[in-house]
């Protein structure tokens, strides 16, 4: 049986959600001076290159939430032309091969696909044997996601859950955390096969967007008790590679899951390699191999 970790313990007892309402609520405030002090922190803080962003003067962001979700230059983030390309900057946290349906999460921790997909069975099992990728997106880094490949929308699903932080030691620590905390699913195909990109809530993390929805759990009370679903079978909603496709408020993790002989990973990438929006991800499974 998989137990937490005595170093986590603390956060099983925090009011989490409490504590994210709050936050989600400073993030948004038009505070004046205070706002543009805060930024100013955290942008000293976690070392944020403002010379990167679309608007680099702080003082001109009414809130914080503005600036955390800035757009950056589009010469900054050059798109590679191979098959896939990375959907947003942070680490690598893990990535490899699905054994059967069971996804690495650390060393003594694994979770099933099909409780990363809200419980959908169905859905998981086009992945099953397949390969996945966790990236985590630090405070400091950009916090769209965007496309990795061409794609339609098919279905999003939004899973309420915990919001455990999701910090390298949090991930050693409490078992199956990404099938455990808030997230929402996005399933899409493309001309390669089906994919999902699983935008994961975390402590403090004010709330996750799309751009074809807009804000799917709006912190307007502690969170949201069910699940829902969107499909979008008679929706032309095509995205091109490198579209942005959501955001987080506040930053958090985004898990991607691929069908069994499908891609094949960047051989430079591995867990701990930093990464940014663009870059060569993976190119599309040679059939022969």
């Amino acid at each position: 049986m998989q137990t937490a970790s005595l170093s986590v313990f603390p956060q099983y007892l925090l009011p989490k959600h409490a504590l994210t309402l709050l936050a989600g609520r400073i993030a948004n405030a038009d505070a004046g001076d205070l706002t543009t002090l805060l930024i100013r922190w955290f942008v000293w803080r976690y070392g944020v290159n403002m010379n990167e962003a679309v608007n680099p003067d702080i003082r001109s962001y009414r809130t914080f939430n503005e600036f955390f979700t800035r757009p950056l230059l589009l010469e900054s983030r050059p798109i590679s032309d191979a098959d896939y390309v990375c959907p947003a900057d942070g680490v690598v946290s893990q990535l490899g091969v699905i054994s059967g349906d069971q996804i690495f999460q650390a060393k003594g921790h694994n979770y099933s696909a099909a409780a990363l997909l809200g419980g959908d069975t169905r859905l998981a099992e086009k992945f099953y044997g397949g390969n996945f990728a966790t990236l985590y997106l630090s405070p400091r880094d950009y916090h769209r996601v965007h496309m990795p490949v061409d794609a339609r929308v098919s279905r999003m699903i939004y899973v309420p859950g915990d919001l455990f932080s999701v910090n390298a030691k949090t991930v050693r620590g409490v078992p199956g955390l990404f099938a455990r905390n808030e997230r929402v699913i996005c399933i899409f195909e493309s001309e390669f096969g089906p994919f999902a990109l699983v935008l994961v809530g975390a402590t403090i993390v004010g709330s996750v967007a799309t751009v074809w929805h807009g804000v799917v759990n709006p912190r307007d009370s502690e969170g949201a008790r069910d699940v829902r679903e969107w499909r979008y079978d008679s929706a032309d909603l095509v995205l091109r590679k490198g579209d942005e496709m959501g955001r987080f408020q506040l930053g958090s993790t985004v898990v991607m899951l691929f069908p069994k002989n499908e891609i094949a990973f960047n051989p430079t990438w591995a867990p701990g390699r930093t990464i940014r929006f663009g870059e060569t991800m993976a190119a599309k499974a040679d059939p022969a191999k």
